[in-house]
């Protein structure tokens, strides 16, 4: 939670019209972060802090300190600026959250209040800012454990101190609260009154200290708002082997309570064998009981669809869902319970070109998560990994955790699967791809699984199309063979997925809605995804009732037993430092991702002639 910090009268000193403060805080920024400022950010410093600090010199308050870009935990943003100081009635540590505007006017966006509209700035309609400190206010009080009560020690505020009432009078409609009050340059002696309503004049250094310094961990209102949301969610009921693995968890935790022990607990199995619905289960019974507990995976896609799943009603509780690459500056044990799913997805380190220097260390990524809490939880399908890079499996797991002194727990699911409970039907995937032993066999038939091949894309989505007005869920996907466009929030999706006269999209690669288009995370769960064609990084982790998969030129029967071409493949992630050898097993497991992705059925189509003729022979029940 690194922050540029001084005390206001400090900061006061610094004139609008000079560069100094800009520069000051870019070479923070980009030692603490190994990010460059870009000029806008730059200029708004020094326009807006030394107003902010002036404000609290004439208020008397030039001893609060203000910590600027203060970092919010286990994320990427930063609140412009954090007053910490006392309170005048209690002297217990006070803190106002302050996101600093310089807009000289702006309104409200008249197809969504909480919306706004800013004269000659790019990018559209933004959150309103009210709504943006008030969010910023309730994550600090929910992870920040310094902040023992948030609705006493907390305060939030927009500060535009560049305009006047009327030219931003909309913004006034939207109700305010304690954490989110809106201020302009007319409003400023009531802005002074506020400030003194929370801090008094002596320093801020001691509470800064203790904001900066405090443990980071879901707060206990947090948990209970998140026990409460999980445990009324029906559809997470566990069964036989995964209701063992749910109790072997709850037991490792207790016995990590009783004894000075540590435990790591691996939890294995094939697509659907529930190893999400565990995730879940133990989040919210470990919420429950005021275990302060974080769910983390390697995937946007996964993170953005389970916090839409496990807080829908709820904004708090999706912050609970988090990243594998937030823990690289967590203290050890920092955190009771992390649970880590689609753990194949762990990468052997969390740099990436944005770390800073000091962060560089060449820490592997198993090492972070298996510090960062009392039990880390990992759950996976050694048979995903589909990414250079990616590095989990059951063994590589147990190795780091052994060699902390850990006691290495492995429950295995396997006797449950995804696809509508057909263990034949995974075996069959496994076989034909080459990750199990014995050579493609021929598919006998399943009464809970429908197999078999399409002449055509345009078959296939004929074949397809009527389950979704049935209800069902279907969604077409295909390996990564052919280019991929840049998608334009203002444009149609480009058709780069030609075969013969048939033609589709790629998934979005947006975050945000195009019309009938769902964003990237979203192309799995949301309408409107069956008229693109997924990838890998889309449809890993989810299911949907009826699966079409292509299969592209990578993927070819030859001399009796499908083959990788490699130059046929056009995922930039492959690039010429990973090995052909690397690349095979990458592309094998991609397919058997993409295979595996539907509950009741099937249908495959392959871009190559013989390997068509192939399939079709050996899907014919």
């Amino acid at each position: 939670m690194t922050a540029f910090r001084r005390s206001a009268a400090s900061l006061s000193s610094f004139s609008p019209m000079e560069e100094r403060l800009g520069e000051l805080l870019a070479e923070h920024l980009r030692y603490a972060t190994g990010r460059s400022p870009n000029l806008s950010e730059i200029r708004s410093w020094n326009r807006s802090l030394p107003a902010l600090a002036t404000d609290l010199v004439d208020a008397g308050l030039g001893d609060v300190e203000m910590l600027v870009e203060y970092r919010l935990p286990l994320s990427d943003k930063r609140v412009d600026v954090v007053l910490a100081g006392h309170h005048p009635e209690t002297d217990d540590h006070s803190y106002v959250v302050v996101e600093l505007k310089q807009w000289s006017e702006a309104e409200s966006w008249e197809e969504d209040p909480t919306m706004v509209l800013v004269p000659h700035q790019p990018g559209g309609p933004r959150l309103h800012p009210v709504l943006q400190v008030r969010d910023y206010c309730s994550y600090i009080g929910d992870f920040v454990s310094s902040i023992t009560n948030p609705d006493k020690q907390l305060r939030g505020v927009a500060y535009l101190h560049n305009a006047y009432d009327p030219a931003v009078r909309d913004l006034f409609d939207l109700s305010a609260d304690d954490h989110g009050q809106l201020f302009t340059a007319q409003g400023r002696g009531a802005f002074l009154d506020f400030l003194r309503s929370r801090l008094t004049p002596m320093s801020g250094a001691e509470a800064a200290d203790r904001l900066l310094r405090g443990k980071v961990r879901p707060s206990q209102q947090l948990m209970k708002v998140a026990a409460a949301e999980v445990k009324e969610r029906t559809q997470f009921t566990l069964l036989d082997e995964q209701h063992t693995a749910f109790r072997a968890v709850l037991h490792a935790v207790e016995r990590a309570h009783e004894s000075d022990r540590k435990p790591a607990v691996i939890i294995s199995g094939g697509p659907g064998s529930g190893k999400s619905v565990i995730a879940l289960s133990l989040l919210g019974e470990l919420s429950r009981d005021g275990v302060s507990t974080l769910h983390a995976t390697g995937s946007r896609a996964f993170t953005t669809t389970m916090r839409k799943v496990a807080g829908r009603r709820s904004p708090r509780v999706q912050k609970l869902f988090t990243y594998f690459n937030s823990f690289m500056e967590t203290a050890p044990n920092q955190f009771e319970v992390l649970i880590c799913d689609e753990s194949h997805r762990i990468r052997e380190t969390s740099a990436n070109r944005y770390t800073k220097a000091a962060l560089r260390t060449g820490r592997p990524q198993v090492d972070e998560l298996l510090s960062a809490a009392r039990v880390p939880v990992f759950l996976l399908d050694e048979h995903q990994v589909v990414r250079p890079g990616e590095m989990g499996t059951v063994e590589t797991i147990r190795q780091h955790a052994e060699a902390k002194g850990l006691e290495v727990h492995h429950i295995d699911l396997s006797g449950q699967f995804r696809c509508g409970g057909s263990a034949l039907y995974e075996q069959w995937v496994q076989r034909l791809l080459g990750l199990a032993p014995g050579g493609p066999l021929p598919w006998t038939g399943d009464d809970g699984f429908v197999l078999h091949t399409a002449d055509s894309p345009a078959e296939m989505d004929a074949a397809l199309r009527p389950f979704l007005e049935q209800g069902y869920t279907a969604r077409l996907s295909a390996g990564y063979c052919w280019p991929w466009s840049k998608a334009e929030k203002d444009r149609p999706l480009e058709n780069d997925v030609r075969i013969g006269g048939w033609e589709r999209p790629w998934n979005s690669r947006l975050d945000r809605w195009l019309p009938g288009v769902p964003p990237s995370a979203l192309w799995a769960t949301e309408e409107g995804g069956f008229d693109q064609v997924g990838c890998v990084y889309t449809a890993q982790g989810f299911e949907y009732d009826w699966s079409g998969v292509i299969l592209g030129p990578d993927l070819v029967f030859r001399d009796g037993q499908l083959v990788i071409d490699r130059k046929a493949n056009r995922d930039p992630a492959l690039g010429r430092k990973t090995s052909d050898e690397e690349a095979e097993a990458l592309i094998r497991n991609t397919y058997k991702v993409l295979l595996t992705r539907g509950m009741q059925g099937t249908v495959l189509f392959s871009t190559d002639p013989e390997t068509q003729e192939f399939l079709t022979a050996l899907t014919k029940v």
